[in-house]
């Protein structure tokens, strides 16, 4: 069910799910937490308390977003309502107990604190995410919320050896960010988004910590993967502030 955890200090944790331990039927089977894939309603809320569950955190604590592939963010000041999800791809947040989730299935998810300040963010990174900045944005959320020193973990999603695009669409993505430029296993043009999100990171003085190997969703079986299975589910990156342990 969760795939990885991570104590980050200070309170603040991080995860990482897999596909496993959920109730949702093929082709969503098991642990789909996407709500707007197809999936039965009831199994996603049921997958989604389950998660939250396994984590320690109570659902109603968890900040959910309409992910749009775009630049957009927002603070996150208090639970949700049902249907409440703004339509943004980045938030931040520096109020105890919330915790902050990313759904991908071949996205870039990235997770991002100040364990000091204790403030924390999360932002879905997409090609078109990539292109846009949005990475910049929650850096700039989190900063107006007081953050100063930032490290950031990258999860699961599909490597640069398996995201075969257009020439014409790597040119494009890589005159912004060259780091992103990347070629295929059998030698066709590629987007490298992870290694893209790292370097647009760094550039912003926020230190990438290094999970290795980085799990390529696509080759993976354990992972959701819209690239191998468009009708698929979606899995989740949380982070969340627990406790004050200073």
């Amino acid at each position: 069910m969760i795939g990885q955890r991570i104590d980050l200090g200070n309170g603040v944790r991080a995860a990482f799910t897999d596909r496993w331990g959920g109730v949702s039927i093929e082709p969503f089977g098991e642990l789909n937490l996407g709500g707007a894939v197809g999936d039965d309603p009831v199994s996603v809320r049921e997958n989604r308390r389950l998660a939250a569950q396994s984590l320690g955190i109570d659902p109603a604590d968890v900040v959910w977003m309409n992910q749009v592939h775009g630049a957009e963010g927002f603070v996150a000041s208090g639970r949700q309502a049902d249907g409440e999800a703004p339509a943004v791809d980045a938030v931040a947040t520096r109020v105890p107990g919330l915790a902050l989730a990313v759904l991908t299935a071949d996205c870039t998810p990235i997770l991002l604190a100040d364990v000091d300040a204790r403030v924390i963010g999360a932002a879905h990174v997409g090609r078109p995410g990539l292109a846009k900045g949005v990475a910049d944005t929650v850096v700039a959320l989190m900063r107006e919320l007081g953050a100063t020193r930032i490290r950031a973990v990258v999860g699961p999603s599909v490597c640069g050896r398996c995201y075969e695009v257009p020439e014409a669409l790597r040119a494009e993505v890589a005159a912004g960010t060259p780091e992103a430029y990347a070629e295929t296993r059998w030698g066709t043009p590629a987007l490298d988004i992870p290694a893209g999100v790292r370097a647009q990171l760094t550039r912003q003085e926020v230190t990438v910590r290094e999970e290795e190997p980085h799990v390529c969703t696509l080759e993976s079986e354990d992972h959701f993967s819209y690239r191998r299975a468009p009708r698929t589910g979606r899995l989740a990156s949380y982070i969340w502030l627990g406790g004050d342990e200073k």
